[in-house]
Order: C-alpha cells, then sequence, then structure tokens
C-alpha cells in the first residue's frame, strides 16, 4: 500500500470568540515548541512543583493537590467524581445548563444517587433550592455544581452555595472550566472541596489538560473510600505518587510533556499580568461588547447580575438563519463564535472573551463583522 500524499497540516489564522478555545499567544506556542525531555527528568520535575504553584495562584488555594489532569476539561470532571462519588452516595446535583447535566451523568455513572436541583437555562443556581435539597436530604454526602455554565453564560454564587454544603456536613464540587483567570474563583475563601477547570478558556493555552484542586477534605474522603475507584488513570491514589510533593516521584503515565510546557507559561503570563487584573481586563472588555451588542438590538438572555463576563449569550435577531450567518463569519471574516447548546441551539450565539481574546481589537472586530452579517 502507498503512502498517501497529503500535505502538512496549515491551518487558517482565526479569530477565536466562541466558547473556547480562545486564542493562544505565540509565546505560548514557542514554549510547546521547546524541546521535550523525560517525564521523569528531574529538569521536568521542578517544572511540574512550578506548574502546581502557579495553579495554587489561579485557584487561590492553599490545596497541596492542585495540578493538571493529562486530558480535557471533561477528564477533570470525571476525575472529581470517579474519587469523591461511592455506590449508594446521595449527590445534590445543581443543573441549570448542559454541564449541570454532564455532572448529573457522572454521578449515576459513579453509582451516586443523585439529588437534582433544577434551574431554568440562562440562570444562576437558586441557593434557596440548595438548601431545601439538603434539608430533605439531610445524608447527602455531595453537593456538585457549575460556577460558570458555558452553555448560556450565567454565573452562580458559590460562595453562598458551597456554604450550605459545608453547613450539612457535605463535600462540593465545582466546575470553574470557563471560570478560572477571567473572573473571580476563591477555592479557600468559598470552602470548595473539589474543582476542575481547562486549559484553553480563561488560560489562553491549547486544549488538552485539566487543572484541579482538591481539598484535605476530599482527600480524606478518597483515602476512606471502601471500594476502589473505578478508574484506574484517574485513581487520586495512584496519581498523587507522580503529583504530589517534591523529589522521587512514582511512575504512572507518560505525561503530555510539551503541553505541559504550555500551560506552565500562560500560567507563569496569569502571573505576570496579576489576577486581579486579568479579572478586571475580561470585565472591561465585556463592557464594551455588551454596549456595542446592545446597539445592534441583541439582547442577552442572562440577568445582568447573574452573566458571567467572558461567555455572552445572546439572542439571534429575527429572519436570521444562525448557521448561515456564523458561516459567513468564519468564511469571510476568519471569525468564530459559539452557536446555541440543546434547547438553545438555534436560539442564540455565544461569544466569547477569554484569555487573550480579551481584547479590545476583537471586540471591535467582531461588532464590526456581527453588524455586516445581520444587516446592521
Amino acid at each position: 500500500m502507498q503512502a498517501p500524499r497529503i500535505a502538512s497540516f496549515q491551518p487558517p489564522r482565526r479569530t477565536l470568540m466562541g466558547p473556547g478555545p480562545s486564542d493562544v499567544p505565540q509565546r505560548i506556542l514557542d514554549a510547546m515548541a521547546r524541546p521535550t525531555i523525560g517525564h521523569l527528568d528531574p529538569a521536568f520535575s521542578d517544572m511540574m512543583e512550578q506548574t502546581k504553584s502557579l495553579l495554587r495562584y489561579a485557584f487561590q488555594t492553599e490545596n497541596k493537590l492542585t495540578f493538571p489532569v493529562s486530558g480535557p476539561g471533561s477528564v477533570g470532571m470525571e476525575t472529581c467524581f470517579v474519587n469523591l462519588v461511592e455506590p449508594g452516595d446521595q449527590v445534590i446535583v445543581c443543573i441549570n445548563g448542559v454541564f449541570g447535566g454532564r455532572m448529573l451523568e457522572n454521578v449515576k455513572r459513579s453509582g451516586g444517587v443523585p439529588v437534582v436541583v433544577e434551574d431554568a437555562w440562562g440562570r444562576a443556581v437558586d441557593a434557596a433550592k440548595v438548601a431545601a435539597a439538603f434539608a430533605a436530604n439531610p445524608d447527602a454526602k455531595l453537593l456538585t455544581f457549575v460556577h460558570a455554565e458555558t452553555s448560556t453564560g450565567a454565573q452562580s454564587d458559590a460562595a453562598a452555595i458551597s456554604a450550605i454544603a459545608r453547613g450539612h456536613g457535605a463535600l462540593s464540587i465545582m466546575d470553574c472550566v470557563t471560570s478560572l483567570g477571567g473572573t473571580p474563583v476563591l477555592i479557600d475563601a468559598w470552602g470548595i472541596d473539589a474543582a476542575y477547570s481547562g486549559s484553553q478558556k480563561c488560560l489562553s493555552c491549547t486544549p488538552g489538560l485539566s487543572p484541579v484542586t482538591f481539598s484535605e477534605r476530599a482527600i480524606a474522603k478518597v483515602k476512606a473510600r471502601a471500594t476502589p475507584v473505578q478508574s484506574w488513570f484517574m485513581d487520586l491514589n495512584l496519581v498523587l505518587g507522580y503529583w504530589s510533593g517534591e523529589g522521587k516521584r512514582t511512575y504512572h503515565h507518560t505525561a503530555p510533556i510539551n503541553p505541559l510546557y504550555g500551560l506552565h507559561e500562560a500560567l507563569v503570563m496569569l502571573a505576570e499580568e496579576g489576577i486581579e487584573n486579568a479579572w478586571a481586563r475580561h470585565r472591561a472588555e465585556h463592557e464594551a461588547l455588551k454596549a456595542g451588542l446592545e446597539k445592534l438590538g441583541l439582547a442577552f438572555i442572562v440577568p445582568e447580575a447573574e452573566r458571567l463576563p467572558q461567555l455572552n449569550s445572546v439572542t439571534i435577531p429575527a429572519g436570521v438563519d444562525d448557521a448561515a450567518a456564523r458561516a459567513r463569519l468564519l468564511n469571510e471574516f476568519n471569525l468564530e463564535i459559539g452557536a446555541g447548546l440543546g434547547a438553545l441551539a438555534g436560539k442564540i450565539w455565544r461569544i466569547g472573551l477569554m484569555g487573550a481574546s480579551a481584547r479590545r481589537e476583537n471586540v471591535e472586530y467582531c461588532l464590526k463583522a456581527l453588524a455586516e452579517v445581520i444587516g446592521k
């Protein structure tokens, strides 16, 4: 069989303003092109420790077990659930969009008994409903919720929600895939026990790594399990030997070395900017985009008080074909925005302002392109 005549892939240059990935700065791409070394090399181990320290800063936590899982945010999610949910555990699951629904699926697959707290898509999780769920289910061992629901752009009050869980002696799992680095995520101040994120959103790295963090209470729960973790790869009892502590590490898997160079560089850039400055930048660019979208007559689906700055969901104007409009943006302007998911498919656009994509030039370019495509 002859080898196929296929040339090297040359991707088009896009402006990424969808729900992820975001634009990746050249500095991060250059870091990923550095020489590959072994995943047990002492130099790589030093970089791992630096990455853990930088991630603690991003998460605003002192948790020792804070590291990037080798896989996308979905693997970070599964890592939290397969370790913390045992068969028979009652788990309160907050659903206000697609990704709360994925949490529910993880509870079921881990053998947990879900108690669903449901809110309308486009709204934050209602803390009063969470309190009522715990009152009705005092044996619940876990609370799970999405801080920043990527399917709608709704941001929930993590401090209030997690306080309810702690008041009932339950652990909390928080999805902060779209919030980490773009809006305050305060793991220790909020009392979150486990959280997972993604490298490709507000951290502006390439997809494929999932930062996670676990409190001492969460680690104690994992170590006290009566049943084995159902996933070998994601079992923290095994991963701890590779990622925890300085010095000699136990081989677990071949880490994605060059992508970790990229995440390290992205986190260095976040530290250089200052996390409060990064939050302020995302907020400022959101305000500029909001003003322009409203001039175009595009209405937000999330109330302002519950709105995530870096993920802006707006209704598609009457008479505008969703797929055709997004195709024009991509083909004529090299601009990517996101479509609606689930019940909102064909009804909304999701416009991302994440990481390096949260720049005034991008905001102005997006508004100009949208105006032409919708005929304004």
